[in-house]
């Protein structure tokens, strides 16, 4: 099997991670919106909103050096000499964090949860955990261990999701239906811990090979930070300037459209585990072509799932919201699906300025976009309302991409196809609008028309000759090996792809239960 086939097959392997971690905060959405309140699920958004920032800023850096500097490391001890003293700096700098969310608790209390002290706790709690897990799957994500990576991300999703539905279930008040979010990412903390000491035992390391691990990570900071504004902190500024209602109509809306995002995590988690070894090695065409077809795979995807999103937004938020939410939110969908376009296009190009080390740019990028971003946010909210915020996003991601585009094009060629990309823009029009002629409504309808737009779509693909032949037979070597690998694999991976596939089955039988009540 050719070393490319395999990262396609990880390609896979993420994917599939990601659409199930995608599907549990979806599924939960109808069981949330339809048991409390649209101020209460406003909540709900705002604490998920907070633990996605904690470990951008109390990681520093880390995991992403993590991935750079060792994924190439094949001795055991000098893994160890790095690994401990990063992942003991990080208890550190979260504690810190942590901290001052207690110190100053009252007023982020009532700035983002209607001033119960009791999420704040939960949402510290979690946040910590959240920070540590990130450096532990982190580990598992430099050394390619993508079965271990995969199950934990879906674990850590699944067992919050799944305890937090039988708390919404058994009546529980929302400040304890929080609490279920916390028992997920407390489970695989202490499964991935358990492994890695039992893999590198337990040690201090190295403190001085930090000093040129923080002088890469630390100017990450800013653009992790900042990227987190971009995506997140609307709805800070939509809470505060409009209420937690309004955040309880935006949410579903953006989170339908951010899903296209997962799309580009597998890229993410892969290249830059992979490019790194091609570019030591001076290998600028391998380099290249890994870059090239990942752009290609991850606009083949995200073009036509953008389309069909923007066209289905209004239907497919009144099956999983209730039509206040819907109603408010739909427009909302286009904008985000747009936005995170650019941003998986600038997600695969940064890592030309990652592999000449120039995260200095990229830090200095974000600030400026983040800057842009809350500005944007302060004068089209007020006059835009939700709709201003989306607006915001989609600039501030447009604004990314270029920049970085433009650099990069200084050191590497840019992964592009301006003749493909036509032929997949083309295409996914053509199945917008067959789907918009159908005008779906009901969850068996949307399910139709969603099987009749991947039809027509890649009819057209095939019909324009946007794939290769040479991409079909690869695609058909993975289908192969992958009818091999359900022959003659383990039990251990049978049952994990068996656990995932009940996930999905009993997942989509709650929500179809859920409509039909």
């Amino acid at each position: 099997m050719s070393e490319y086939v395999r990262f396609i097959q990880r390609i896979g392997l993420v994917g599939l991670t990601n659409i199930l971690i995608s599907l549990s905060s979806l599924i939960f959405i109808p069981i949330i919106t339809k048991s409390f309140t649209t101020a209460e699920y406003g909540m709900w958004a705002q604490v998920n909103t907070t633990i996605a920032l904690v470990p951008n800023i109390a990681n520093l850096g880390l995991p992403y050096t993590m991935v750079r500097f060792l994924s190439a490391e094949k001795d055991k001890e000098k893994i160890k000499d790095s690994f401990y003293p990063m992942i003991s700096l990080t208890f550190i700098s979260t504690l810190i964090i942590c901290s001052l969310f207690l110190i100053f608790g009252n007023t982020i209390a009532n700035a983002l949860f209607n001033g119960s002290m009791q999420v704040l706790y939960i949402t510290t709690a979690i946040s910590f955990f959240a920070c540590m897990n990130l450096m532990l799957i982190s580990f598992f994500r430099t050394f390619q261990q993508m079965k271990r990576y995969s199950l934990f991300l879906v674990l850590q999703s699944y067992i919050g999701v799944f305890v937090s539905i039988y708390l919404t279930y058994a009546g529980y008040d929302i400040e304890t239906v929080v609490l279920g979010l916390l028992t997920g990412y407390v489970a695989v903390f202490i499964m991935m811990a358990f492994l890695i000491v039992k893999y590198l035992g337990i040690g201090i390391g190295k403190w001085s090979n930090l000093k040129e691990q923080l002088a890469f990570a630390l100017p990450t900071i800013p653009s992790n930070v900042s990227s987190w504004v971009v995506d997140s902190s609307d709805k800070y500024v939509i809470g505060i300037l409009i209420g937690s209602v309004a955040v309880g109509c935006y949410s579903p809306g953006y989170a339908l459209g951010s899903i296209l995002l997962m799309f580009l995590s597998p890229f993410a988690v892969l290249l830059p585990a992979i490019l790194p070894e091609h570019y030591e090695k001076g290998d600028i065409g391998e380099v290249d072509k890994y870059l090239s077809y990942s752009m290609k795979y991850y606009l083949l995807l995200t073009i036509p799932a953008a389309v069909g999103m923007s066209v289905l937004s209004k239907p497919l938020l009144y099956i999983i919201t209730t039509p206040e939410i819907a109603l408010g939110g739909y427009m909302v969908t286009p904008f985000v699906c747009l936005g995170a376009i650019f941003m998986g296009m600038y997600g695969i190009t940064n890592n030309i300025l990652i592999l000449e080390k120039n995260t200095m740019i990229l830090g200095k990028l974000w600030i400026v976009v983040a800057i842009s971003n809350i500005v944007l946010n302060l004068l089209l909210v007020p006059y835009l309302n939700i709709l201003g915020a989306a607006i915001a996003t989609l600039i501030c991601y447009i604004l990314a991409f270029a920049v970085t585009a433009i650099a990069s094009k200084k050191t590497m060629r840019l992964p592009f196809n301006i003749k493909e990309l036509l032929k997949i823009v083309s295409a996914a029009l053509i199945m917008g609008i067959a789907v918009y002629i159908m005008h779906p409504i009901g969850i068996i309808n949307v399910l139709i028309s969603i099987v009749a737009g991947v039809i027509i779509y890649f009819a057209t693909i095939f019909i324009l000759k946007a794939v290769t032949r040479k991409e079909i037979a690869i695609l058909k070597e993975i289908a192969n090996v992958y009818l091999m690998i359900s022959i003659t694999e383990s039990q251990y991976k049978k049952g994990t792809y068996t656990f995932l596939f009940l996930i999905f089955l009993v997942l989509f039988v709650i929500e179809l239960a859920n409509e039909m009540l």
